[in-house]
């Protein structure tokens, strides 16, 4: 089997969608603009798929009160820290930085919804695995 993707339950998946695609250059690869908004977002890979939908008669967590490891986007970069200051411009806010013996530099955010965005430039990139 290969991951196709993971889904989280959220209180305005439209509004979070267009912020993605705005600001990590995420694409809408399928969109609902009825209840329950069910929007798949893919990275520029095709490799990975989100599904955010909106189910109020299901748990919403409230992302804001998590610890960031508790749930996390997180984005490969080539430049964490321009990203970073970008993404502040952008009404996300910093969480935590770390500089990490490998080089790896990691940034964990909140994005404007409350979710927390982890921005990784690794030392040695993770996903080396062709399938």
């Amino acid at each position: 089997m290969i991951f196709e993707h993971f889904a989280i339950n959220v209180n305005d998946p439209l509004t979070i969608a267009n912020w993605y695609v705005k600001h990590i250059e995420l694409t809408i690869l399928r969109q609902q603009k009825e209840p329950p908004f069910t929007t798949f977002l893919g990275d520029k890979t095709g490799r990975v798929m989100c599904e955010l939908y909106h189910r109020p008669d299901e748990t919403i967590m409230d992302y804001k009160s998590q610890h960031p490891l508790t749930f996390h986007f997180a984005m490969e970069t080539d430049d964490a820290n321009s990203d970073k200051l970008r993404l502040l411009e952008a009404g996300a806010s910093l969480t935590e930085e770390q500089h990490l013996p490998d080089g790896s530099h990691l940034v964990m955010l909140r994005d404007p919804f409350g979710i927390s965005l982890q921005l990784c430039q690794r030392g040695e990139r993770m996903n080396q695995i062709t399938l």
